[in-house]
């Protein structure tokens, strides 16, 4: 069958409409070279209001495109394999959490009379950020040629930023990364929750809090200090800022972060098994 289009998805929920929408965005592709199967007809108006095309089937979809993005909930993905039985398929893309390479081309060639041929996958762990064009996506393109891997990376950049890791180190981007927006939404709403406590309005205290990490952000990337030495620079001896950190240290706030990132970095190993 005919490759009509460079990028086929199947799953069309927020992460895929996020790298389709950035990819078109920033003309790395465009509209009429991507097609999205996705059953859900509320997510389907979003994509048709994309102008991207829409895909009956996983199968036809799969035999139309250059490359395969599957970016459906880990748990679907088996009925997934049994539809795409018998056929020879594109260059795969996984977004799927935990489910490792070696999963991915178990259960396709398992279902697949194709598949003593190579079959090459990459997987690629992006955040939810992608969705504003600033996501931070990691890369295991190791099997692809260096063409398919440029087009890999081309489309995560598209989002945000994209960097090279191997497949084993996956597990602890999606302790960081992949989860890590989820951390920081909830340090915001707690130091946003705490200054209502001691007596600011919902908008003043957002406003503080908002414009504080904006600020302290932009501080991170650019200044010439270390983490460390930015932390001194805010705290003055037996000032409000030590008072603070002091606290921090006592609950143990660094080992309990630490703890955090190792319970989801355990899990998403759990899920690769």
């Amino acid at each position: 069958m005919e490759q009509k289009y460079t990028l086929g998805v199947i799953g069309g929920g927020v992460m895929a409409q996020a790298i389709v929408k950035n990819a078109i965005t920033t003309r790395f592709l465009l509209p009429c070279q991507i097609s999205v199967s996705e059953p859900n007809a509320d997510k389907r108006v979003i994509l048709t209001e994309m102008g991207v095309h829409l895909s009956e089937n996983n199968r036809s979809l799969s035999q139309q495109c250059r490359y395969l993005l599957l970016a459906v909930k880990p748990q679907v993905f088996s009925c997934v394999a049994q539809e795409l039985c018998d056929l020879n398929l594109p260059v795969m893309i996984s977004i799927m959490a935990g489910i490792s390479k070696e999963k991915i081309l178990f259960s396709l060639r398992s279902t697949n009379s194709h598949a003593s041929r190579s079959l090459n996958v990459a997987r690629v762990m992006p955040n939810l950020a992608c969705s504003l064009g600033a996501g931070m996506s990691a890369i295991d393109a190791s099997t692809l040629s260096e063409d398919d891997k440029k087009f890999v990376f081309g489309l995560f950049s598209s989002a945000g930023m994209a960097a090279e890791v191997q497949e084993d180190q996956l597990a602890a981007v999606t302790g960081i990364s992949g989860s890590g927006p989820a951390y920081v939404f909830l340090f915001i709403k707690s130091l946003i929750d705490a200054g209502i406590k001691h007596g600011l309005s919902k908008e003043e205290s957002e406003i503080f809090v908002l414009q504080t990490l904006k600020g302290s952000l932009k501080m991170a990337e650019n200044s010439e200090l270390s983490l460390n030495e930015l932390i001194s620079a805010v705290s003055s001896k037996g000032g409000t800022t030590v008072a603070a950190l002091d606290s921090f240290r006592k609950d143990e706030f660094q080992d309990i972060v630490e703890r955090a990132v190792a319970a989801a970095v355990k899990r998403a190993k759990e899920l690769s098994q």
